[in-house]
C-alpha cells in the first residue's frame, strides 16, 4: 500500500520505519523543518527516535499536498498532537482528492471544543470521503521499533477499514485486533495520559505500591464514569485501549507523562518541566478539556478534578494525599 505519515515524532517514525520494512511505500512529512532535513541528511530521526536507520526507500517530503496530488496514497497516518490537528487537517483538507483511510495515532481530547479525535475529523473533514480508524494500545514506540512482542487495537465503525488497517500493520512483532467503540477507546487512550501525571507524582512523592495500586484502580473507575457517561461501551475500558493503554502508561520508563507527574511530585513547576521536554505531554493539555467535560456533565470524578487544580489552580501538592485520604467513607461501588 502507499502510506503518507503526517508527523515525524517517535511514533509517527516507529510506525512509518516498521511499515517501509513490511513492504508498503511510505513517505513522512514532519511539521518542524529543521527535523526533517536532518532526517533527509542523515535518515535518522535523532530527535526522537535515535538509533534507527530509516531506508532510501522512505521519502522523506516537504510537502504532503505533492505527494497525495502524484500518488495514489491509501492511507494517511495521522501522528500529530491533538492540540494541533485542526490547523493540519485544514491544511490537508484540500488536498483530499479521493476516499481514503485516516488512521489516527494520537490519543487527546482539544480543548478549545471537548472534541475527541474522531469528532475534529467531522468536524473539519465534512463532505470529504474517508474512513476513520483509530489505532491505539499499550504500545511504546521505543519497544515496538525494538521489535519487542506487542499487541495493538485497529477500531473503526466501519469494521472492513478497521481489517484493512489491521492487515497493514500487523508483523510478527505487533499483533492487530480490531474493534468498533471508536469513542470509549479514544477516551481511554486519552484520559489514561491523565492518571499517568497522577501515577507519576505518586512516584515523586516516594509512596510505594499500595498507593498506586489504589491511585490507578480508583482512577480507572473514574475513566469508566466519564466513558458511560460519554456514551462508550464499559467492557472497552477493560481492553488494550483502556486497561492496557493505562498499565503502559503509568508504569513505564517511556511514558512522558508519568514523567511529569514525576517531576511534579518532586517539587518542579510544570512549566519548567514541559520546556525541557521534547514531545508533548498529552495528559497536561487533555486534563483542560476533560475537566470542561466534568464540570458540564457532573461527573463524581474527585483524582482529575485534584489533578487538574493541582496543575492549573495552584493548589498546594502537599495537600493531595491528605484530601484523599480524609474523604467521607462510602462504598467501592
Amino acid at each position: 500500500m502507499n502510506i503518507l505519515t503526517i508527523g515525524g515524532g517517535s511514533w509517527g517514525t516507529a510506525l512509518t520505519y516498521l511499515l517501509d520494512k513490511k513492504g508498503h511505500k511510505c513517505f513522512l512529512w514532519e511539521y518542524n523543518e529543521e527535523y526533517r532535513k536532518q532526517m533527509k541528511e542523515k535518515r535518522e530521526n535523532e530527535n526522537f527516535l535515535k538509533g534507527f536507520k530509516l531506508s532510501e526507500t522512505i521519502e522523506i517530503v516537504d510537502d504532503y499536498d505533492v505527494v497525495l496530488n502524484n500518488n495514489d496514497i491509501d492511507i494517511i497516518l495521522l501522528a500529530t498532537p491533538t492540540q494541533f490537528l485542526r490547523n493540519t487537517l485544514e491544511k490537508l483538507k484540500d488536498s483530499m482528492n479521493k476516499r481514503y483511510i485516516l488512521v489516527n495515532v494520537a490519543k487527546g481530547i482539544e480543548i478549545s471544543t471537548g472534541l475527541t479525535i474522531s469528532k475534529i475529523c467531522e468536524d473539519v473533514l465534512e463532505g470529504k470521503e474517508y474512513d476513520y480508524v483509530l489505532l491505539a494500545g499499550p504500545t511504546h514506540a521505543e519497544e515496538v521499533v525494538n521489535n519487542m512482542p506487542s499487541v495493538i487495537l485497529s477500531v473503526s465503525e466501519n469494521i472492513e477499514a478497521a481489517k484493512i488497517v489491521q492487515q497493514a500493520f500487523n508483523n510478527i512483532s505487533l499483533r492487530v485486533y480490531t474493534g468498533t467503540d471508536v469513542i470509549g477507546s479514544e477516551l481511554g487512550g486519552a484520559i489514561k495520559n491523565c492518571l499517568a501525571i497522577c501515577a507519576g507524582i505518586c512516584d515523586g512523592l516516594g509512596y510505594g505500591d499500595n498507593t498506586k495500586a489504589a491511585l490507578l484502580t480508583r482512577g480507572m473507575n473514574e475513566i469508566v464514569l466519564i466513558g458511560t457517561t460519554l456514551g462508550a461501551n464499559p467492557i472497552t475500558f477493560m481492553g488494550l485501549t483502556g486497561l492496557g493503554d493505562m498499565i503502559v502508561t503509568c508504569t513505564s520508563k517511556h511514558s512522558r507523562n508519568r514523567y511529569l507527574g514525576e517531576q511534579i511530585g518532586k517539587g518542579r513547576k510544570m512549566n519548567d518541566i514541559v520546556k525541557e521536554m521534547k514531545m508533548v505531554s498529552e495528559g497536561a493539555t487533555t486534563i483542560k478539556a476533560l475537566y470542561e467535560i466534568i464540570k458540564e456533565k457532573q461527573i463524581r470524578t474527585p483524582i482529575f478534578t485534584a489533578l487538574y487544580e493541582l496543575l492549573y489552580e495552584d493548589k498546594d501538592i502537599s495537600n493531595l494525599t491528605q484530601t484523599f485520604m480524609e474523604r467521607e467513607l462510602r462504598s467501592e461501588f
